[in-house]
């Protein structure tokens, strides 16, 4: 038996707290989800990425290009 379902969802405001690699968010209805996990290597890197800051270690430069401030 099939069933086709129309739906209007109209969201103001959505908090998530957290999602893994292996979560699923569902918004609507769904006969089945299939699990799926991919990883690629889209950046072409051939190494580990660099070590994480420690805690208490001090940042010295922002980790993003900032704008600089509009007078």
């Amino acid at each position: 038996m099939n069933f086709f379902i129309q739906q209007t969802i109209h969201i103001n405001f959505i908090k998530i707290g957290g999602i893994t690699n292996s979560s699923v968010l569902q918004i609507g209805s769904a006969g089945i989800i299939k699990p799926s996990a991919h990883l690629y290597n889209t950046g072409g890197f051939t190494g580990p990425a660099p070590s994480g800051v420690k805690p208490g270690e001090q940042i010295l430069a922002p980790s993003v290009p900032l704008q600089a401030p509009v007078v």
